[in-house]
């Protein structure tokens, strides 16, 4: 029977039985006061020593290409930042156009970390607050984040910390519900094959379901023959966008345990945040979740409350890395690790490389939903998945190279 780690903190064997048994838990999440929380995610982010002078933000334009948009900021002495949005860019661009691009005209790109905070109240946006408004910010600080790292000729790993890995292990996520479970162990074990992966995710449940299966008896059938039949050496991740309430993601949870599971990410609806704390309570294997939060205080609740054991904001959803590296300060302060949450397809993975480049507690293994043959060309130097890891950029900024061309064709969105 495994010992839950939270019931054997909160049991009363005492510090000197938590002492001996810390070799066993120096692993697991660990309580941390608010302030201890506070302090980490208060430290400064940015580093940018050789730009002395002032960078003033002269146009923030939103283009559209044939399969991307595009976000570009010029400074007043003519150094340019390009990003890639999330596909979410075709119904936020008025967000965008009308209550944040305009808040960072004019202002110093050196700012960026106050620039973030700022845009929150500027208009009254924090009445907005949601995805909606914190994708908008965060494509307007990873443009500013490629100009400055340009002007310093670094990638935005150095820029955010310092980069501490430059391979990072990938996982491949199916996205099916309506396969069967053998139809499903089909699907990963080719996804295996054909990447190199050391690690995949399943669905389970119905997402958003309220209990329901997406096929009678489905989520159960895979949970019982997947680790069977893709082995031992495979991490394997189950998530269930949000599917149960505390009873049944319990029940689903230790089905997952009895069967060696590695992680369950999103047991119940993300912003029931009791409901998941109770399946953590109730659970050995780790939780994870939040890549639908945007609030930095939610994850202090999170973090804090040790209702998740894996921390996952969106780097679009959340407003981008820096609010992400706060979060995972906040994190890395209680003992856990990070592994974030990559929205939509794109060059979205490479923007979790850059992450994972520089977060000292990242998790083992980052999402991959494919692309990469088309955009890989792209960076500096080109990327490359190998061995179930994938290379990250090295050239300045984001690491796009200057004859990648990716806006040959873009129009400029009014």
């Amino acid at each position: 029977m495994k010992l839950n780690r939270r019931l054997f903190i909160k049991s009363s064997l005492g510090a000197g039985v938590l002492a001996t048994a810390q070799g066993c838990l120096s692993a697991g999440p660990r309580k941390t006061s608010l302030a201890q929380l506070d302090k980490a995610a208060a430290a400064p982010v940015l580093k940018i020593p050789s730009v002395k002078s002032p960078v003033k933000i002269a146009s923030i334009e939103l283009l559209r290409g044939r399969r991307n948009y595009f976000v570009r900021t010029r400074s007043t002495d003519g150094a340019v930042g390009v990003a890639v949005t999330n596909g979410r860019a075709a119904y936020l661009y008025p967000i965008l156009q009308q209550l944040v691009i305009p808040y960072f005209i004019g202002k110093d790109a050196r700012d960026l970390e106050s620039l973030i905070d700022g845009v929150y109240v500027y208009r009254s946006n924090y009445k907005l607050s949601g995805l909606a408004l914190w994708c908008c910010v965060a494509w307007v600080e990873f443009s500013l984040l490629d100009l400055l790292g340009k002007m310093e000729g670094k990638p935005v790993g150095e820029l955010l910390g310092g980069v501490v890995r430059r391979e990072i292990p990938i996982y491949v996520a199916s996205g099916n519900r309506h396969t069967t479970p053998q139809q499903e162990v089909d699907v990963l074990a080719k996804h295996i094959e054909q990447n190199g992966a050391k690690a995949i995710k399943f669905k389970v449940g119905g997402r958003m379901s309220n209990n329901a299966d997406s096929m009678p008896g489905r989520s159960e059938g895979l949970i019982r023959i997947v680790r069977k039949a893709l082995g031992d050496k495979i991490t394997i991740y189950a998530d269930a966008n949000g599917s149960y309430d505390c009873r049944k993601g319990t029940e689903i949870g230790k089905l997952m345990q009895d069967h060696n599971i590695d992680m369950f990410e999103e047991p119940c609806p993300f912003d029931h945040l009791e409901q998941t704390r109770c399946v953590a309570d109730a659970l050995s294997i780790p939780i994870s979740g939040g890549e639908q939060e945007t609030s930095l205080r939610r994850f202090r609740w999170m973090v804090h409350n040790n209702a998740v054991q894996v921390v996952q904001p969106d780097l679009h959803y959340n407003g981008g890395f820096i609010r992400a590296i706060r979060v995972a300060r906040m994190a890395a302060e209680a003992g856990m690790s990070v592994i974030p949450h990559m929205s939509g397809g794109g060059v979205g993975y490479v923007d979790v490389l850059h992450f994972a480049s520089c977060t000292p507690n990242i998790g083992d293994f980052h999402e991959y939903k494919g692309g990469l043959a088309r955009t890989g060309p792209w960076y500096d130097p080109p990327l490359r998945l190998k061995n179930g890891a994938i290379n990250v950029p090295t050239g300045p900024g984001l690491g796009i190279t200057a004859d990648a061309d990716i806006l040959r064709d873009a129009k400029v969105i009014e």
